[in-house]
């Protein structure tokens, strides 16, 4: 093909994608893909039409290298956003996914997306101006996860919009317009629904299950999400599962990827495999469904999966030239895998001058810029849940508080997983502190999280470290930084720290910001007490020449024992090194926590008692060894026991008791329910967490989350985790009573729905059209969730309970009404059969609109009424 000749303005590049640079230089265009005039299908046909076979499957990576005789840069898609620009160091933290779910604000999550995209795009083109391309530094975002959190023990539901489909379908649409932008030209980043589909645990054998789902609930539960998400926000990329679905592993499987995904649900963007899940499907010890990587490679693409995320064994699609010799697939389908993963890359502005592309220029300073910080308060605001409330709430600034409990303290509910490093973390004591004042607060951690599992670990202070300066011992620790990930050879660095608490921008042996490096300090340590200390996991800790472990070790005061610690950092997912942080911390093992909280009890007027799990007991993939869990998912909804055991300690002591809990996940809270006068649940609420809380507390809002999930007393009748039927799951189906419903939630006002009207007879085929006169009766500005349930009153065996069909976040001045009007579109006026169609109702729906789920609304909370539906 003839060089196509020319000349453009082109920002400098670096291997990693284009830079926005400061200064741009001219450029002769090469070739025709270089031509930003041609349409991106010409482009991205002339550009792959250009490259060999081995260099089209080496694209076809999530560590794409570089074609430097095309001029085309290594590229890393491997990012995340799901609340926040993740694992890349500083950015805007906001509530973990759940918490957005329990806002139930569609325009709150537009917002918060929109924000997270203005981030990354500010942080990559960062990024490459400082020549880092590294993972966490692209624009291609594995966000959001759209999955149905059918089963609260999954330890991943934390990162959904819980256990409706029709939530969840709203969410996503504002998440992912949120992210791509609104450019008719240019996506500001890709978004990429995830894990298609049916993936909701369990994590321990997510590589190996196979799961045999009806269509009944895969077109009614499973599959919703994502058909919205694609036909209002046409995402530009979706990842596929670990596991296999009726047999085939799900990368692999013709009938989702094909079938469904591209035809039936007209998805056009590339597809990405969930990390391992190629080689999954090859290897004996997981699915074992074909023998060799060339056959994994080639039904993996055959079936519509572009990308391959790698998993420690370097692409599966290497193999594709092999392939392609043995007659498994052809490369005009290896090029139409590139044709759309290279349009997502184009639509990003990668082959384009900068100044073309407004989303180029946007600069560093929006990073936890005041405007953002103020936005996760408002979400971590509308996310908290008032789940009961005897008149407690809200407090007085005056009274003695006491503020006990494992989470009180605990920067981990403030982050939840898949997150940034907060910009200005604010924990609940941090909050409370602040506006209560220091001497009206009496705090006391009280128990561990769960097991031996201590959230109340403190920086060793620089006063108890010191290291020998000939004779004498001086403050401070022998510091030796370490290029690679073992302390060999001569140290980049060698330096005297004053303690071991730092907050990284770079390496510390060499300052780069992309670098495998060890840190080793080394001098000796004198304890304020004698005790059996107990220091933080992140570090290897050596004392006396010998290891320290999760049993601690006993420190004499007055004595100085020699202290080694060292530390490890590699630039793989799990453990990157963007802005890296250390710090040494300990715990005295020998403190009686239950006496330390009886006495701050003691003190008070009222306990606030902070209760719940952590990202750290509840996740993705996890090695925990605490009861009720394993692999990260959990065994039992109980409060932990030595949560629970506290809390019963406090309750006799006749002080009046909040519960504020923080979890990712329903919690059993019927002891809490029965025996507390107030009960707040807060899920991971974002970096601006303790200053929510506090607010919440003290009445300088009107609170009006609503549940997302449904809050269990236990798991009777609930089938296995790794059973996805939908039976007895969810609110749609479970028929015993829960704690709290999906969709309950209090406030500091009270409402009234009146003068419902709806019409008696309608057609199906038609949008159905409802009006309801809302009344905020308190005295108390508040917004107020509007819900629309729907029951068919004839319904058979399998049909849902009620169906979430509608709702609205309204603020409602105190003592004001408004009349409100909502369509419920046609597609909403059906049901799935047992075969798994959908078909138009046929009979009399009952349709309640309120603040929740009828059953726990006070009276006057809901309305109902009947439409009869019938073919006209």
């Amino acid at each position: 093909m003839k060089k196509f000749l020319g000349s453009i303005v082109l920002g400098l590049s670096v291997a990693g994608c284009q830079l926005a640079a400061s200064s741009d230089v001219t450029t002769a265009i090469e070739f025709p893909f270089q031509d930003q005039s041609l349409p991106i299908e010409e482009r991205v046909e002339d550009l792959i039409s250009r490259m060999t076979l081995e260099e089209k499957a080496a694209q076809m990576y999530d560590k794409a290298p570089a074609i430097e005789r095309l001029g085309v840069p290594a590229y890393v898609y491997w990012n995340e956003a799901l609340h926040g620009v993740a694992r890349a160091g500083e950015a805007t933290v906001f509530p973990q996914a759940i918490g957005m779910a329990a806002t139930f604000d569609e325009k709150l999550i537009l917002r918060i997306a929109t924000t997270i995209s203005d981030e990354g795009r500010a942080k990559h083109h960062d990024f490459l101006n400082r020549g880092n391309a590294s993972i966490y530094t692209g624009l291609t975002f594995w966000s959001p996860n759209i999955n149905i959190f059918r089963d609260p023990r999954w330890g991943r539901g934390q990162e959904t919009y819980g256990e409706d489909p029709y939530l969840t379908g709203r969410m996503a649409v504002n998440f992912v317009n949120g992210l791509q932008g609104d450019d008719p030209d240019y996506l500001k980043t890709v978004a990429t629904v995830k894990h298609y589909a049916v993936h909701s645990g369990p994590e321990t054998t997510r590589h190996t299950d196979d799961y045999d789902v009806t269509d009944k609930d895969l077109n009614e539960t499973y599959l919703p999400a994502f058909a919205t998400a694609i036909a209002e926000a046409n995402p530009a990329s979706a990842m596929c599962v670990y596991n296999a679905v009726r047999g085939i592993p799900g990368c692999a499987s013709e009938f989702l990827m094909q079938d469904i995904l591209r035809e039936q649900l007209g998805f056009t963007g590339f597809v990405v495999s969930d990390c391992g899940a190629i080689g999954n499907i090859h290897r004996p010890q997981h699915h074992d469904y074909v023998k060799t990587k060339a056959e994994a490679a080639a039904l993996s693409v055959k079936a519509g999966t572009e990308l391959v995320c790698g998993d420690g064994e370097g692409s599966v699609y290497a193999a594709l030239p092999e392939a392609v010799e043995k007659g498994l697939i052809e490369e005009a389908t290896i090029d139409l895998a590139l044709k759309r993963i290279f349009t997502a890359r184009f639509k990003l502005g990668m082959f384009d001058n900068p100044n073309a592309v407004k989303y180029a220029s946007i600069p560093m300073d929006v990073v936890g810029s005041q405007e953002h910080l103020a936005l996760t308060k408002e979400a971590a605001r509308k996310s908290f849940v008032l789940l009961k409330n005897q008149g407690i709430l809200p407090l007085k600034s005056s009274q003695k508080i006491a503020v006990i409990g494992p989470n009180a303290d605990n920067f981990d509910v403030l982050i939840g997983n898949y997150n940034g490093k907060p910009v200005r973390p604010v924990t609940a004591l941090e909050g409370l502190q602040a506006r209560f004042g220091k001497k009206n607060i009496a705090y006391a951690p009280g128990s561990a999280l769960g097991g031996t599992m201590y959230t109340h670990y403190k920086t060793v202070p620089a006063s108890s470290l010191s290291h020998r300066k000939g004779d004498e011992y001086v403050p401070g620790v022998r510091a030796s930084y370490y290029l690679g990930e073992e302390a060999t050879g001569e140290p980049q660095r060698e330096l005297i720290e004053k303690n071991i608490d730092f907050e990284w921008k770079g390496s510390p042996a060499t300052d780069a910001i992309d670098e495998a490096f060890t840190a080793v300090w080394e001098g000796y340590i004198s304890p304020p007490a004698t005790s059996r200390y107990r220091f933080g996991p992140e570090l290897t800790v050596e004392i006396d020449g010998k290891p320290v472990d999760a049993n601690g070790v006993a420190l004499e005061k007055g004595k100085r024992h020699a202290i080694k610690v060292s530390l490890s950092k590699a630039p793989v997912w799990h453990n990157n090194v963007i802005e890296p942080m250390a710090a040494l911390q300990w715990i005295d093992l020998n403190r009686d926590l239950t006496a330390e909280a009886l006495a701050a009890a003691e003190q008070s007027e009222v306990i606030l008692f902070f209760s719940g799990l952590s990202a750290k007991l509840e996740g993705e993939e996890m090695s925990v060894d605490v009861p009720g869990f394993v692999g990260g998912d959990r065994t039992s909804l109980d409060l932990p026991a030595e949560q629970l055991r506290l809390l019963e300690k406090l309750q006799a002591t006749g002080k009046p008791i909040v519960l504020i809990n923080f979890s990712g996940s329903a919690i059993n809270l019927s002891w809490a329910d029965e025996n507390l006068p107030a009960v707040v649940q807060g899920f991971y609420p974002g970096e601006a967490t303790g200053l929510a809380i506090s607010e919440l507390l003290l009445g300088d809002y009107s609170p009006a989350g609503r549940l997302p999930v449904t809050f269990y007393k236990n798991l009777n009748g609930m089938r296995p985790l790794n059973d996805y039927s939908m039976q007895n799951r969810t609110y749609k189906y479970y028929t015993g009573t829960p704690v709290y419903p999906f969709g309950h939630g209090l406030s500091y006002t009270q409402f009234g729905y009146s003068k419902l009207v709806v019409p008696k007879t309608h057609n199906p085929s038609q949008p159905l059209k409802l009006r309801v006169s809302l009344s905020n009766i308190g005295k108390m500005d508040s917004d107020e969730v509007v819900q629309i349930y729907a029951s068919r009153q004839d319904g058979k065996a399998g049909t849902p309970i009620r169906t979430l069909v509608q709702f609205d976040r309204v603020h409602v001045p105190a003592g004001q009404s408004q009349d409100l009007a909502y369509t419920i579109a046609s597609d909403k006026l059906s049901f799935v059969d047992s075969d798994g169609v959908r078909k138009p109702y046929q009979g009399v729906v009952e349709y309640s609109i309120g603040s929740g789920q009828p059953g726990k609304l006070a009276a006057g909370a809901h309305v109902n009424g009947s439409v009869n539906f019938t073919k006209n």
